[in-house]
């Protein structure tokens, strides 16, 4: 299914997506890019006129990406930002996975869905999308001459700090301050560190301690992508029902910031009037 510029659907991810300058809030930095996704346009004028829906064909495929970690064909058009544009036409520009999404108020006053696309290297072992319906059959002949054309490319990577990591782990001793689990595993006990405010462009999240929980698997997943939320107080909100399930642990040397917090919930939309 072709979603304007995303084919793909939520059912089984986006397989590609093409890059032309066609929403003011794009930004493409060449091997990172913020791609804006579908939906609220007038097909006249070209302009938001309407908020985005996450439930959009096209959207929820680029979510559904990014939790199955599939890669994403990416074409850029010659109509996006001439640095890393073709001159005219379509051209294959390699795979990239789905890194972040999140909600904003866009550059024309609507709600839009943003997505962090990364580029991966030409030889990762990853997997792509199933091919829905690539946009155009010329998009297909253009995907297969450009990549039997490519030879090399780059990765952006976030560094974070190990140190960090580990220090929040160890105060709480790998019990998720959401739920109180320390899962057990072979070797011992096993948590994950979650950003309040996401690292990387555009959040640009601080990578220190009052900025990283200590969450398992389940409610990692629940947080960064909105499924729950934290309140100023600490309270955990369920996103869906509103409801408080709980209050966040705490440890006298974790001091959560409460400003990560508050850009955390202002990323989705049920959320960003609290």
């Amino acid at each position: 299914m072709t979603d304007a510029g995303i084919s793909g659907n939520g059912r089984e991810g986006a397989d590609s997506i093409v890059v032309s300058g066609g929403y003011p809030d794009d930004r493409d930095y060449g091997d990172v890019i913020i791609y804006t996704g579908h939906g609220g346009r007038d097909r006249d004028s070209r302009r938001q006129v309407a908020d985005q829906k996450i439930t959009s064909p096209g959207n929820a495929g680029l979510v559904r990406s990014q939790l199955e970690e599939l890669l994403v064909r990416v074409l850029r058009g010659s109509r996006g930002n001439p640095v890393h544009s073709p001159k005219t036409g379509l051209s294959y520009d390699g795979l990239f996975r789905v890194d972040d999404h999140w909600s904003v108020q866009g550059e024309e006053g609507f709600l839009i869905w943003q997505f962090r696309m990364v580029k991966v290297d030409d030889d990762f072992a990853g997997e792509v999308g199933p091919v829905t319906s690539v946009l155009e059959d010329n998009l297909a002949r253009t995907v297969a001459d450009e990549v039997a054309r490519r030879t090399t490319a780059t990765v952006q990577r976030i560094v974070r700090s190990p140190q960090v990591v580990q220090r929040v782990k160890s105060w709480h001793k790998d019990r998720c301050q959401v739920c109180g689990m320390a899962l057990e595993i072979n070797g011992g006990t096993y948590s994950q560190a979650a950003h309040i405010q996401a690292l990387g462009t555009p959040h640009n999240g601080p990578d220190v301690e009052g900025n990283v929980l200590c969450l398992c698997p389940n409610d990692h997943v629940l947080f960064d992508n909105g499924g729950i939320y934290i309140s100023d107080d600490l309270k955990i909100i369920d996103s869906f029902t509103g409801d408080s399930i709980g209050m966040l642990r705490t440890h006298p040397q974790h001091h959560v910031g409460v400003s990560f917090l508050r850009l955390h919930r202002n990323r989705w939309p049920h959320s960003a009037d609290q």
